[in-house]
């Protein structure tokens, strides 16, 4: 056992795209601060970053039908959505900037050009889908946004999903080419490199156990080497818990009051991966469905293509599952030690609650294969069982806390930022749209933590992302300069397809996903 101690400014804990874009950010604001990083696990980007375990949607409000909303009166709220395409135009600036900046170099790697698409059957959800798109595409965020219910557009647009279809209801899609399908694994990796090259002190393979508040006002995280056993004390000014569905834990030891009363629900689930190249060579899209009548947000079906180490891949799902586990290098204890004499009211409330959702859960892990690809075959009508593989997905904990709009015990599908009152701890928790919008929600944190150097450091912030502080939907020729220059450094100007004689399917060790 050891009782060495460092100090530090810095301390984040985690190594997803989260901590990446923080670390990143930060070294760009203020350089001479020391950062240092500590990981679980032996690489970084390996839970819900990894490109194998979430949908790279680069979610923009383009397609996820869950962000537009049918009020009482049938109209339509589509701010959450305006919202989300706002926050994801932030994310491709600061990337652009890392590119024109020879931070990052080949963008490639990590982003490519790929329609979006929202699909639909049945006259009531044909109704809302062309009520969505009249009101989107009147939107300067969804310029472009094509709508069509006439079966050769639809074919000529998903040749794989119509081909073999029987036509006995309406159906219909939208379809915008503006969308992106974005390796968040390859990213985090490479923001990674750039922050070792920047001197940041990364950790891998160290667990942090504990953590608590000096009477100096440091924040002292005791953590365990795990090739060696060794315990070691680290302190830091600030500290910031980015692990994911670690972070429930690590907030509640930090004893701030504002991580009380807030719970955790971990849903896990399944991808149909496809192992046909022929098949996957014939589709080129994320689309997304509906979700089913008492099916969570997470659990909207979508057929997407990805494009991982330059290849193109076809996944289906997600399937919803349920494990106690909050990683999937997780404790099958995780679920019930996050329970606390704080929260147990608001988890009891919840479980009251959602018991349509733990029994919807409860059928989702009994469907056997065959009927999974029932489910496939709403979308791929002649999809054959041996063509597609069974993928076991990871984890991600939803929020459960009390609110005024639910009561209490209310599960939020989101993602969610805790801070001290004084700003100097912040842990991340929730879930999608996180990845995607990672540099709004950064940059919030630290406008919260680090307001007496805004003043100082906003110029620099203007400078990685040209429309910090503006709305983009009301600054129309701004919107189409940023949209036309970010596009043109992450090289999504052309539509490129990448032709390759055989799909990627994940190894073994891949075979463990996280849906977003």
């Amino acid at each position: 056992m050891s009782n060495s101690k460092t100090n530090t400014d810095v301390i984040l804990i985690g190594s997803g795209i989260m901590s990446a874009t923080f670390g990143t950010l930060l070294k760009e604001l203020v350089p001479e601060w020391e950062i240092t990083v500590f990981e679980k696990l032996a690489n970084a980007g390996e839970e819900s970053s990894n490109e194998w375990n979430n949908a790279g949607t680069g979610h923009a409000a383009l397609c996820e039908l869950n962000y537009t909303v049918e009020k009482p009166d049938g109209s339509l709220d589509i701010s959450k959505a305006i919202q989300i395409n706002e926050q994801f135009q932030l994310s491709r600036q600061f990337w652009s900037y890392l590119v024109n900046s020879n931070l990052i170099r080949n963008p490639q790697d990590f982003i490519m050009p790929l329609p979006h698409m929202s699909l639909v059957q049945g006259e009531q959800n044909v109704t809302f889908l062309k009520k969505r798109f009249e009101a989107l595409s009147n939107n300067p965020l969804f310029q472009g946004m094509e709508f069509s219910e006439d079966h050769d557009k639809l074919t000529e647009w998903i040749p794989l999903i119509m081909e073999g279809r029987t036509l006995n209801e309406p159906i219909a899609a939208t379809k915008i080419d503006s969308g992106t399908d974005v390796n968040f694994g390859a990213l985090t990796r490479m923001l990674f490199d750039h922050l070792e090259s920047k001197n940041v002190e990364i950790n891998y393979k160290h667990s942090v156990n504990n953590i608590k508040r000096t009477s100096d006002g440091m924040w002292e995280l005791k953590v365990r080497n795990l090739d060696s056993g060794m315990v070691e004390h680290h302190t830091a000014k600030f500290v910031f818990i980015g692990s994911g569905g670690g972070s429930l834990h690590l907030l509640q030891k930090s004893g701030i009051p504002e991580g009380k009363h807030i719970g955790g629900f971990p849903v896990s689930g399944i991808f149909m991966v496809c192992n046909n190249p022929d098949t996957v060579e014939q589709h080129h899209a994320k689309v997304y469905g509906k979700a089913k009548v008492g099916a969570p947000p997470m659990s909207v079906p979508h057929l997407d293509t990805r494009y991982i180490d330059n290849k193109k891949s076809l996944l289906f799902g997600p399937f919803a599952g349920f494990s106690p586990k909050f990683l999937k290098e997780g404790s099958m204890f995780d679920l019930i030690t996050s329970v606390k004499p704080n929260n147990l009211l608001t988890m009891l409330a919840a479980g009251a609650k959602e018991l349509p959702l733990t029994k919807y859960l409860i059928q989702q892990v009994m469907l056997s294969k065959e009927q999974r690809m029932e489910e496939l075959r709403e979308f791929i009508p002649n999809a054959k069982s041996e063509d597609w593989d069974l993928v076991i997905a990871g984890q991600r904990v939803q929020v459960i806390k009390d609110t005024e709009a639910g009561g209490k015990g209310t599960l939020q599908f989101g993602t969610e930022v805790i801070t001290a009152a004084d700003g100097s701890i912040a842990a991340l928790l929730g879930a999608s749209p996180g990845a995607s919008t990672a540099v709004h929600v950064m940059l919030e944190i630290i406008k919260k933590c680090f307001p007496q150097h805004m003043n100082e450091w906003e110029p620099k912030i203007k400078e990685m992302i040209p429309s910090y502080g503006v709305s983009l939907m009301e600054k129309p020729e701004l919107l189409h300069e940023i949209h036309t220059s970010t596009a043109v450094t992450l090289g999504l100007s052309e539509k490129e397809e990448i032709h390759t004689s055989t799909a990627k399917t994940p190894s073994q060790s891949e075979k463990e996903l996280v849906f977003s």
